[in-house]
């Protein structure tokens, strides 16, 4: 029986109607009546004692319904670290911290009564860099940091100082590689902080109903993680909290952590169970929220004349900022991959995660990869220029091969880390990069290129799971629930297609149901780390297996052939050997009654689960150990134009190739490649958090946080290998974050070979390139 190809084939999303129309609804769609609002009051200093806090005047103010601090129902909480109060409690770490929260009727009655709490604070000594927590008189941000519980039992924190958490690398022997080495290049690399800037901004429904039962709407990646949480954290049954997920407008990693639903919970809690919603306006969204993190990184590159690299010496600090959240899992992240995609022998890495009073972090987008890509992309052109060879043909040279081993010693092979080679082939032809890397114009602008390397694994926690379930129709159509959220990438709508391809059947014959419910949604564990495509296709593909088993029984039994003798297409189940002797679904999914009336079987369901297999904790004294299932490896190069009159410059191609394993839905996956290519635009060329010398964040608007406009665009050209991964959908690889990765490299290093200086900062604004060209001096011509 002949089926068309689901698998592989550009179909619209399960959700882009409601999305075009505006019927699409998100948490902070629906206004209930009776329903109150929260406003949090945010702390001014960055660092400072609470001495005291009066709120008895905003308890009189008109329409509020109750006013809470950190001393109601105070708890300590954290993903790896519980260092991190709900509502700060004793002392405030960052500017912008929750200090108070008050319940109103209206928003405007809200922020009214906000005005009349009074905190007394003692300002302490700021911890302002990752260099001044790292000093051995610095200020502690933490002074009972050995007291803390530990969620996980392989995070390190070091007791009397900042250092959260410390993650190292020990492969092959150093000391000779040095020895062996004939070209040395080291540099110095400094990211600020930035925001994830998600379209919607964070915001959450809670109600406790009067049996005791805790519903909580959000927009969260991580709906079961929420639960599990506030269970324990609360001591609620976890039976009685039901978390729910509608579409999420964007998440980026910024919306994996729990924040907002434990103080919407306590706002609920003090409000007699009423439902309040709580909601972060613009400017809370970046400075009072969980951000990127900020790094300074010093490496070095040893290599042989001929171009073969020898050794790597790796130091990664990372501003975690005043609590630890995933920030400790975004140093192992770094550790873990830290040679890039390029097959290194010898390696000392150190990534540590820091505290300091800068706004805390939590996942981004690439999760740590970005951050450390731009410092080893920028060290392979820097070894390029110092062996005078063409940096493309040096990244062919050292690329990753299979039968080779990873910084934490995992052996290679073509299904787990596909095929960077015939990437960077592809590249090369798509970028025209034999043109030149720079061309000078007649009218003096300058037209340059550069490039970059990527890889990733997920870094996921070695019982990550996903389950799937499949229920019927009685004409036959499908119904597929999985927990997985859909945060922007059309991952439902992946899995639809998945499912399509093993049933045989049409993709609009299967509903997806858009919204996680924790209480009737199979769990998976967080839509985070580019692995939905991986954990839960492979969920739905063993509840498509199970439906199908199922299917053949049935029929079976009432066509009197054996099981194994049926297969499955077109809605039908039939036999292999004489198509035309079927039952349809829609006569099988709920049992099936013979002629004289007898019925057998019963509705059909189907079940499947994953979970994450042969992953392992890292050795702690040499870094040993499997932290994912497989890598996704890609290379990236940006054209641009310069100008050296104005120190200004055009962003003019971005090109990405990516080993895809399989791509499931072209178009949806060029789309999610170009965006994280646009994302990774605005954390070169403009993004950053600054802060003045009391710790203050300076940029919480986006009159002062610049993103990217539409006209700044680039043209986009996306491509990509197939290289199966043997244990994902149809071969399908993870590779949502990937294509923001590269992308800061391949432009520093576009930039540095038009203007001739070397940019290892970033962003690379027209100021900072004006300063060093110019000493900052101020030229009327």
């Amino acid at each position: 029986m002949s089926n068309a190809n689901i698998v592989g084939v550009s179909i619209p999303r399960k959700e882009a109607y409601d999305k075009v129309t505006g019927a699409a609804k998100y948490v902070d769609d629906t206004n209930s009546p009776g329903m109150l609002t929260a406003k949090i009051l945010t702390s001014r200093y960055a660092h400072a004692i609470i001495k005291s806090i009066d709120i008895s005047e905003a308890k009189k103010a008109q329409g509020v319904k109750a006013v809470i601090a950190g001393d109601y129902f105070p708890v300590l909480c954290g993903a790896l670290i519980e260092d991190r109060p709900p509502i700060a409690r004793d002392k405030v770490r960052y500017y912008g911290e929750p200090v108070a929260v008050v319940v109103a009727n209206s928003e405007m009655e809200a922020m009214k009564a906000l005005e009349l709490i009074k905190v007394d604070y003692e300002p302490l000594p700021v911890v302002s860099s990752i260099y001044e927590a790292l000093k051995a008189d610095a200020p502690l941000v933490h002074e009972k940091l050995n007291e803390y519980r530990l969620a996980v039992n392989d995070v390190f924190p070091e007791a009397n100082t900042n250092v959260s958490d410390r993650i190292q690398i020990r492969k092959g022997d150093v000391e000779k590689a040095w020895e062996e080495s004939e070209i040395r290049v080291e540099a110095k690399f400094s990211i600020p902080q930035s925001d994830h800037i998600a379209m919607e901004t964070r915001n959450v429904r809670a109600q406790i109903m009067p049996d005791g039962k805790v519903i909580i709407e959000t927009s969260s990646q991580s709906p079961f993680f929420v639960k599990t949480l506030l269970s324990r954290y609360y001591d609620i049954p976890e039976g009685n909290v039901v978390i729910k997920v509608p579409l999420v407008g964007g998440g980026f990693g910024g919306k994996s952590p729990i924040q907002l639903e434990l103080i919407a919970y306590l706002a609920s809690r003090a409000a007699n169970g009423k439902l309040v919603k709580l909601a972060n306006t613009r400017e809370e969204d970046i400075k009072t929220s969980p951000c990127k993190i900020g790094l300074e990184a010093s490496l070095k590159l040893g290599a042989t004349r001929d171009g073969v690299i020898k050794v790597l010496e790796a130091s990664y600090m990372l501003d975690g900022g005043a609590y630890s959240d995933i920030g400790p899992r975004m140093a192992k992240a770094i550790a873990v991959d830290c040679s890039g995609p390029y097959n290194i022998e010898n390696i000392w890495c150190d990534s540590i995660c820091v505290y300091t009073n800068h706004t805390y972090v939590t996942s981004f987008r690439g999760f740590g990869h970005l951050e450390y890509t731009f410092c080893m992309e920028r060290m392979i052109d820097k070894l390029a220029t110092a062996l005078r060879m063409d940096p493309l043909e040096l990244r062919i040279k050292n690329a990753i091969q299979p039968n080779q081993y990873t910084p934490t010693q995992v052996k290679t092979t073509l299904s787990n880390v596909g095929n960077l080679s015939e990437c960077l082939k592809k590249l090369k032809e798509l970028s025209n990069w034999d043109e030149g890397q720079v061309i000078k114009n007649d009218d003096g602008l300058i037209k340059a290129k550069g490039m970059g390397c990527f890889w990733k694994t997920s870094d996921s926690p070695t019982d990550a799971g996903s389950g799937a379930l499949i229920t019927f129709n009685s004409d036959g159509s499908v119904n597929l629930n999985c927990g997985a959220v859909e945060i922007g990438p059309a991952s439902k709508t992946t899995l639809a297609q998945i499912l399509a391809e093993k049933l045989k059947m049409d993709v609009n014959r299967i509903n997806v149901m858009m919204t996680v419910d924790t209480q009737v949604s199979p769990e998976h564990w967080k839509t985070v780390a580019s692995m939905t495509t991986y954990m839960g296709g492979n969920a739905v593909l063993r509840a498509a297996e199970d439906l199908i088993s199922q299917l053949k029984i049935v029929a079976s039994t009432a066509l009197k052939y054996p099981p194994d003798d049926f297969d499955v297409a077109n809605e039908r189940v039939f036999l292999k050997q004489d198509p035309d002797t079927y039952l349809a679904f829609k006569d099988l999914v709920k049992g099936y009654k013979e002629p004289q009336g007898l019925a057998v079987q019963g509705q059909i369901l189907g079940r499947g689960n994953f979970i994450m297999s042969n992953l392992t904790n890292l050795n702690e004294e040499t870094g040993k150990g499997k932290a994912g299932p497989a890598w996704t490896v890609g290379a990236q190069a940006v054209e641009i134009e310069y100008d050296p009159k104005m120190f200004t410059y055009r962003l003019l191609k971005a090109i990405t190739v990516v080993d895809a394993g399989k791509v499931i839905n072209p178009k949806t996956s060029r789309g999610l490649i170009m965006g994280g290519i646009n994302m990774g635009f605005g954390v070169a060329t403009r993004e950053a958090f600054t802060y003045d010398e009391e710790g203050r964040l300076q940029s919480t608007t986006l009159r002062n946080y610049k993103v990217m406009r539409y006209g700044e665009n680039p043209e986009y050209i996306v491509d990509f290998v197939e290289t199966p991964q043997a244990d994902a959908p149809f071969g399908a690889r993870g590779f949502a974050e990937h294509g923001i990765i590269a992308i800061p490299g391949a432009f520093a290093n576009a930039i540095s070979r038009a203007t001739d200086y070397e940019f290892d900062k970033l962003p690379i604004t027209p100021e900072e390139i004006w300063k060093a060209k110019t000493g900052g001096k101020y030229d009327t011509l």
